[in-house]
This record gives structure tokens, sequence and C-alpha cells, in this order.
């Protein structure tokens, strides 16, 4: 047969693979057509794609929903919301919304693998996480604080020697990362409470096992996969072990993967009543095999990215606001003259100062430490939500809908009052004897313990996260004056899948007497 012949049988199959598509986006569209976005997000995923591509796209959620409505369509089957009762009842505990495989497998780090976060039929992940609740409670680790201690102190110890000029001295101090001294910290804590053996990069004050420079390559290969829509390649058979990570990579994921394994290797021919840690807890309660490694890497890799983010969007914010920063030292230090604290600030007692309570709180407000789309896959017969306005709305069923963190925290005035961009913790200490006042907080609170997730899907290292964040920012107040080096520019902040990467954070610190 000529090849002239060929072609004009094959052209009314392409003509009909054609029309196919084109109704396949024609249909797409109408069906989600009540919901209003950016130009051309409801044919294609264009639009999306540069958000995910900007290192920002926070930002872009945020303006779609504050330009088109609390919910806000950004892609052909993707809506976004800034709408906290939405969101609420989209993530309840006996909701019948599901993980979105096409954002959750995006986030795996190896092809099928799955964790606890990236684990999509709830039935699987509700019971993972059952065996690893009391691990991250605390349940079965009582040396958890003091382990958390030991590497404050170390913080501590690690700044007074190398970098803070002293009090009564006109010495210059030595210019300091403060970004990345707070990364060693929360990798220390996470590995030793995680593994039993911090990894001693405060000790070192390097990056021991190269994890920072690992894991910034791992999300920035991650994410530009996933903006261009390539991440499903991952997942054929022998081309997605092909271009995955390997444990035989010198940098990336591949090299977080093979100092995990060693760690984990090491741990399973240790009793586990040897020492009580995270993983003793896991392989007590069932976590084993491949199940185990996969845990533990995203313990480390999420447990320590997210609190490290916290605690340095928390300090940049106090030390640009000097009354904030005044105000919260004031409070730490008549704690301290009272004999309170001795060695490092208890828990206990560092929960007790509504100001720097309130600090932490405004912290996470103003600059969620996590702003992840969260994507989520509505039930097959749709779902009526309900606005915060009242107006109720029906999306339809197999919709994917994530979430707007930036705009529902930051920009939410309608929850936080009319300023919003101001880092102002005064908003969250109220006078209890006035109902509304304290309605005002309970709904405040609320919305503002969105940002660890909630219901089956809650952050379970929520606990932890917290006590690092009060205890660290407490003892650095006491023993440090910090100063932002560089006020025109304090860091450099990149955002991958929702995690931020930030790096040169320059201080100047001068001991207190």
């Amino acid at each position: 047969m000529l090849p002239n012949e060929v072609l004009r049988q094959l052209l009314p199959l392409f003509g009909l693979g054609i029309a196919y598509y084109v109704l396949g986006v024609v249909r797409q569209y109408f069906r989600l057509r009540q919901f209003k976005g950016p130009p051309t997000s409801g044919w294609s995923w264009w639009w999306h794609s540069r958000a995910v591509l900007s290192g920002a796209s926070h930002r872009w959620y945020s303006e779609a929903t504050e330009s088109y409505g609390p919910i806000a369509r950004v892609a052909p089957n993707l809506l976004v919301t800034s709408d906290a009762d939405v969101w609420a009842r989209v993530t309840s505990v006996r909701s019948q919304y599901t993980r979105a495989p096409w954002y959750y497998h995006a986030a795996r780090f190896e092809t099928g693998k799955d964790n606890v976060f990236t684990e999509c039929d709830n039935g699987r992940h509700d019971a993972r996480r059952k065996k690893m609740a009391s691990a991250y409670a605390g349940k079965e680790n009582p040396g958890l604080e003091a382990s958390i201690d030991r590497h404050v102190k170390e913080l501590v110890q690690l700044i007074g020697r190398k970098y803070a000029a002293p009090a009564d001295s006109t010495k210059s101090n030595k210019p300091m990362d403060l970004a990345t001294k707070i990364q060693f910290f929360t990798l220390d804590v996470i590995s030793d409470i995680g593994t039993g053996h911090a990894f001693g990069d405060l000790q070192a004050d390097s990056d021991v096992h190269s994890y920072i420079a690992s894991s910034e390559l791992g999300l920035r290969i991650s994410n530009q996969a996933y903006g261009l829509g390539t991440s499903w390649l991952s997942e054929i058979p022998i081309l997605g072990k092909a271009i995955s990570p390997s444990e035989k990579d010198a940098s990336g994921f591949g090299r977080m993967m093979h100092e995990v394994r060693k760690t984990v290797s090491s741990r399973i021919t240790r009793s586990t009543s040897e020492k009580s840690d995270m993983v003793a807890s896991f392989i007590r309660h069932g976590v084993s095999g491949d199940d185990l490694f996969q845990e533990v890497f995203e313990q480390i890799l999420a447990g320590s990215d997210t609190t490290a983010a916290a605690i340095r969007i928390t300090l940049l914010y106090v030390m640009s606001h000097p009354r904030v920063y005044k105000k919260l030292q004031a409070e730490i230090d008549s704690v301290v003259k009272e004999g309170r604290v001795e060695d490092v600030v208890s828990d206990v007692e560092a929960r007790r100062l509504p100001y720097l309570a309130a600090v932490v709180r405004e912290g996470m407000r103003i600059h969620p430490p996590v702003v992840n789309l969260f994507a989520r896959v509505v039930p097959k017969d749709g779902d009526v939500v309900k606005l915060s306005t009242g107006e109720e709305v029906f999306i339809p069923g197999e919709t994917m809908i994530g979430y707007a963190g930036w705009s529902m925290h930051r920009h939410n005035r309608a929850v936080y009052g009319d300023d919003t961009d101001v880092f102002r913790p005064e908003r969250w200490i109220v006078d209890q004897s006035k109902e509304v006042e304290k309605e005002r907080l309970v709904r405040m609170t609320r919305v503002n313990d969105l940002v660890f997730g909630q219901g089956r899907w809650g952050c379970l290292g929520k606990v932890v996260a917290l006590t690092e964040m009060h205890k660290v920012i407490f003892e650095l107040l006491r023993h440090f004056e910090l100063g932002i080096s560089r006020p025109a520019e304090p860091w450099k902040v990149w955002e991958s899948l929702g995690l931020w990467d930030i790096k040169e954070f320059w201080v100047d610190v001068v001991e207190r007497e």
C-alpha cells in the first residue's frame, strides 16, 4: 500500500481523535463554568504551570481567590479556596473527600511507594497514621523534651561561641546566616527524636550529610516536574525507575535516601526497648520493611523543613518590628527574673506566656510556614459547601479542590480584622470578660489551626513543632540581641511544592548582659 493511501485511511482516525479531545475540553470547561478564574484556566493548565514554576504559587492562588471569589478556578479541573469554612468541611474528620493522586503522587520519593503524606486511599492512610500517632505524640518517648532542650542549648552555644559579639565590647560580630543555623537545629532534633542519633550539624556547624543541599535540589526537581505536568512519567514502570532518585546519586533526594537507609538498617537490628524514639515506636506498632524507610525519610524532610520555616518566619517578623521585639523580650526577662526558668524554658512554662503565644500565632498567620495546595477530590456525587458568607455552592463530583493558604490567613479580613497585612500579635490577646471578644478569638484560632490541617489529615508533628518554636524563640531572645544585617533584602526565598526554601538570612548578633 502506498504511503499516500495509508495517510488517507488514517486521516479519519486522526480527525476522530482530535474531535474527541476537543469535546472533552469543552465538556470540562462547561462542567465548572460557574467558577471564575484567570483567562485560559478553564481550557488549559498553562496558568497553573506558570504559577508553580514561578516559585511563588501561593501568591498566584491568593490573587486568584481575591480577584474571582473564595472558590476560584485555576485549571480545567482544579479549584482553589480561601474560604476557611469550605476547607474545614473538605478536611473534616468524616470527610468523604480523598487526596488527589495528581498532587500527592508528585511528592513521592520513589515510584509507586507511599508514606503517610502521599497515601491517597483513605482507609490505608488511616491505618498507617494510627500506627504512627503514639510516636509523634511523644507517648512512647519520655525523653522527647529533654532531646529538644539539648539541641536548643547547642544552638545557643554555637551562636555565642562563633558569631555573637560580647555585650560589653566594641568588637564587631561575625554575620550569621540564621536560616542555616535554624535548619541545623531542626535536623538535629528530628534525627535525634526520630532515630535516636542526631546528625550533629550544630556541633559541626555544617550540613554534615548534605541534607540541606540535597533537599533543596530534590524539591526543585520535583516542583519542576509537577509544574510541567510530567510527574506521571515516574509512574511508568521502567521509565519511572530510570528518572527517579536513586540511592547511588551523589546529590538530591537520592543522596538523602542513601543516608536514611543506613540509619533505618542500623535500627532494625536493635531491640525497640533499647532506646525509645520514634523509629522504635513505629516498629512496635507494626511499621516495617520499606514502609518504615518511607516514613522515616518523610519525617526527616518534612519535620525539619516546615518547623525551620516557621521559626525563621517568626524571628524575621519579630526583628522587623522593634515594638514587638522589646515587648516579647520583656516578657521573657520577667519570667527568668522570677526564677521560673533555669536551664532551658520548659514547654509548659513557655506555653503560659501570653505574648510569646500571640507572637507564634501571628507568625503562622501572616506568613504560613506551609502553603501546600493539599488538593482533594470531591466525592463522586458532588458536594454542597457553605461559604463563610452563608451562601451554598455545589461542586461537581471528581473535581479537585485545593487550599489557598496565603489568602486564607494573611488576607482574611473577615476573620482577622482589617489590618491583616500588619504583624500585630496583640490581635490574639482579647478581653476574656467580653463574650464577643472571646468568640472572635475562638474563630481566629480555629482558622489559624488549619495551618496544621485537621481531621484524618492533621499534621502528626504539630506538638513537636510548637515545642521547638516556643523554646527556640524564647532562648534566642533571652541570650542575644538579634538584628537584620540586610534590611532591604533580609533573605532569599523560593517555594517548592508548598515548602519554603529560605537562605541567606543574615543577622548581627550581640550577647545580652
